[in-house]
C-alpha cells in the first residue's frame, strides 16, 4: 500500500478515519471550519510563521554555490 502524501510531509502518527457517509454539506462544513481556523492562526502568528517558514525552506547561508558564478568555465 502506498503511503499517503500529506501537505505537512508527515508519514507517521495517529491515523484519522473520515466517515464515508458524510453528506457534501457536512464535508463542506468541515472544510470551511479548517479554512477559518487556518486564517485565524495565520492572522495571529503571521510574522513568526513567516520567519519559521523562511528558515525551513531557504538554503543554508553558507551554501552560495547557486548564487555565485564559478571563477573558471567548466569547459
Amino acid at each position: 500500500m502506498k503511503p499517503w502524501l500529506l501537505p505537512s510531509g508527515r508519514q507517521r502518527g495517529i491515523p484519522f478515519i473520515l466517515p464515508e457517509d458524510w453528506t457534501p454539506e457536512q464535508a463542506l462544513a468541515v472544510v470551511e471550519l479548517l479554512d477559518d481556523l487556518r486564517e485565524i492562526i495565520w492572522a495571529h502568528y503571521q510574522i513568526p510563521l513567516h520567519e519559521l517558514l523562511r528558515e525551513q525552506y531557504m538554503p543554508p547561508a553558507h551554501d552560495q554555490s547557486s548564487t555565485t558564478e564559478p571563477a573558471d568555465p567548466p569547459f
